[in-house]
């Protein structure tokens, strides 16, 4: 048989390579709320969870519940999505993600989701009647959720009910041995019925304080915790509504994180596997063939995401489509993120819009001030007041609740696309 002309084995050759980079392929995912296979970074929060929130949890020890909040982009609900994920691996009872509509009872989304754990830990079938009275009050608030309250409804109060099967579901944790009850409540600032939101945070902590006897070795009796962790994620606007407006009690009973950008170590380390071995995809032959990075290409990527999860997925999505040659250049890493500064800018200015107006006036002052003039009394002045102290409760805000500014000596920016957009012509590169 006559050999194919060369051209058409070039041809064949550049159509596999088409087919290793194609959508299907693509292993970045920005803002598709999933768990991207390229992950960077949140190693403090993934080992709290592996090395604190676990063992002592199903050890019996106290531990708070996790609050994590941030500003849009930073990756809240992906990384608790992740450690759900490592627990349902681990053989842990997971709910699935909570997500908190703007304007829903959250109280009935809750039950919906204990009644599905007590389903998982054999409980529904249980004929003690203390357990089938527990489900079905808990039924009645996945009906009617707060308005159980609002009506004056006979029997325990929905958190109540709430507490007393979670309880269950947690002495039913304890019987199996080594697992774990992980609840994840999303979107909490979409909470904005005080009552509910109240009732929530009763019951979830009622649930993680609550302690139980069990025998131990000796015929002895011990008092332990239900191996119960709960995760609620959010925007920093929660902090107000669960912990000034809640008093103490609320923070006695959850830890409070808030999110900052990832270090650019941590995103190049995430890139290396691409820059070393490349990473593995279908050759379109049945095979296996890798994509490559050059590391002028990984480095402009940490470059343009300043540290953002969601940048640095649209960056590297961007990067995958942007040729479909087995090696992302430089020059593709800009190709793609020049199709993505719509998007980027989009992302910001949300951020920026959703803050009060005295403080962005803050950011837009020090953005302007060159870097060692970023001191209280330069930024106090040029926003027009007469004493340092005025501009005090704005700058605190956005450093202990936001997450967007650090108040050093002199004030930086902790929010580093924020900052990239107020002072350069970021996103372009």
């Amino acid at each position: 048989m006559d050999r194919p002309p060369d051209n058409l084995i070039k041809r064949n050759e550049f159509d596999k390579v088409i087919a290793m980079r194609d959508a299907l392929d693509n292993p970045f995912s920005p803002g598709s709320d999933t768990i991207p296979e390229v992950w960077a970074g949140r190693t403090e929060q993934l080992s709290d969870w592996r090395d604190v929130v676990r063992p002592r949890r199903l050890a019996g020890l106290p531990e708070r519940g996790r609050t994590i909040l941030g500003e849009p982009g930073l990756g809240k609900s992906t990384l608790v999505r992740r450690i759900a994920q490592e627990a349902s691996r681990a053989g842990d009872w997971v709910t699935p993600q909570l997500r908190i509509p703007a304007g829903a009872d959250p109280l009935k989304l809750v039950a919906e989701a204990v009644l599905k754990l007590a389903a998982d830990a054999g409980l529904a079938a249980s004929r003690e009647k203390r357990i089938a009275a527990a489900i079905a009050r808990v039924q009645a608030v996945a009906v009617s959720g707060i308005s159980l309250t609002l009506r004056g409804a006979e029997g325990r109060e929905p958190h109540a009910a709430l507490t007393e099967l979670l309880v269950e579901v947690g002495v039913a944790a304890i019987a199996q041995g080594r697992v774990m009850v992980l609840i994840h409540i999303d979107e909490v600032q979409n909470i904005t019925d005080e009552k509910a939101l109240s009732q929530l945070l009763i019951a979830l902590g009622d649930a993680l304080t609550h302690e139980v006897e069990v025998a131990v070795p000796g015929d002895a009796r011990v008092s332990r915790s239900l191996p119960i962790a709960v995760y609620l994620t959010g925007l920093p606007d929660f902090d107000d509504m669960a912990g000034a407006r809640k008093g103490a009690t609320f923070a006695r009973r959850f830890k409070t994180t808030t999110l900052s950008a990832i270090d650019d170590e941590d995103v190049a380390e995430a890139l290396q596997e691409f820059v070393l071995s490349g990473w593995e995809v279908p050759d379109g032959a049945g095979g296996t063939a890798r994509i490559r990075m050059e590391p002028a290409a990984s480095a402009l990527v940490v470059d343009i995401c300043c540290g953002e999860p969601f940048l640095f997925q649209l960056a590297g999505e961007q990067a995958w489509y942007a040729s479909a040659t087995p090696t992302i250049t430089a020059e593709q890493v800009r190709r793609g993120w020049r199709g993505a500064h719509r998007e980027a800018t989009a992302h910001v200015e949300r951020i920026l819009e959703r803050l009060p107006a005295r403080e962005r006036q803050l950011l837009q002052v020090m953005a302007e001030l060159p870097v060692p003039d970023r001191t209280a009394t330069r930024i106090a002045e040029a926003m027009g007041f007469a004493r340092v102290t005025d501009a005090g409760p704005t700058a605190q805000r956005l450093d202990t609740v936001r997450g967007i500014i650090d108040r050093g000596k002199p004030y930086t920016f902790r929010h580093r696309a924020v900052e990239a957009y107020l002072t350069s012509d970021w996103p372009n590169v």
